[in-house]
């Protein structure tokens, strides 16, 4: 697994020009705290603008078209976010699936366009409450897996895994430490079966939903956790560095 913890602000459907401040005051903040990876994911309409106000943490998109151009009005291809500033694409986040319908056939094509674009990806896997409550969290997860990681010579490098219990994204619950360090497990076991037991290993594994500064030392110290996927608590600067400070320390504990 990666040293440094990367840690991912998904802005989602939030944003305008005035937060450019927050995302100055997370890069300049993020030099101080070198051992973190830190990464920001703006509305399209924020990425030109956030990549030219932060310099020094990544910048990239929520979704992206499977397509590489043509009749589809309203979407926005890989290749067009790369253009924009973007270095990583998040595809499959639950608010996808369940909001467009998508598949994990649909995810794996537009994972596929984004390593296409020269771009890593994210990819989002994570079971509802009723598919843990019936015991089948980690195979629901296993599949999605399968069905939506890129395949392919040299890939893994550019592929990050985020889990995202769907019932904790934005409710204020999350799964017990011991559930995310199992789920982590199960994913890494996936993961070294899909690309081969060295690639698979260092793959890193985020961890989302409800990620905040009280709880963010604990959650990122479960077994093969290695960052956070962050929503409502990117918004702001204060929040999101509380989450990154504590990433920090516990590389150094």
């Amino acid at each position: 697994m990666a040293e440094r913890p990367y840690i991912v602000g998904n802005w989602k459907m939030h944003g305008t020009r005035a937060m450019l401040a927050e995302a100055r005051a997370i890069d300049r903040a993020a030099e101080r705290l070198l051992k973190v990876e830190v990464a920001l994911a703006p509305p399209y309409t924020l990425i030109h603008a956030t990549r030219k106000e932060a310099e020094l943490i990544g910048i990239g998109a929520q979704d992206c078209h499977p397509a590489d151009g043509g009749a589809h009005t309203g979407d926005i291809s890989a290749a067009m976010l790369k253009d924009a500033g973007a270095g990583f694409t998040i595809v499959g986040h639950s608010e996808r699936r369940a909001d467009h319908a998508e598949k994990d056939a649909d995810v794996r094509s537009k994972a596929d366009a984004v390593l296409a674009a020269g771009m890593n990806v994210i990819v989002c896997v994570g079971e509802t409450e009723a598919q843990r409550d019936a015991g089948k969290a980690e195979s629901v997860v296993a599949k999605q897996l399968k069905g939506s990681l890129p395949q392919g010579d040299d890939v893994a490098g550019r592929v990050t895994v985020a889990y995202e219990p769907v019932w904790a994204i934005g409710t204020g619950r999350t799964p017990t430490v011991d559930d995310i360090g199992a789920m982590h497990r199960s994913i890494r076991k996936v993961l070294m079966g899909f690309y081969g037991e060295e690639d698979g290993a260092n793959v890193r594994i985020l961890y989302g939903g409800s990620v905040k500064p009280d709880n963010a030392a604990e959650l990122l110290a479960a077994d093969e956790v290695g960052g956070a996927l962050v929503g409502g608590a990117s918004l702001a600067a204060e929040s999101f560095l509380g989450i990154i400070i504590a990433a920090a320390e516990g590389q150094d504990s």
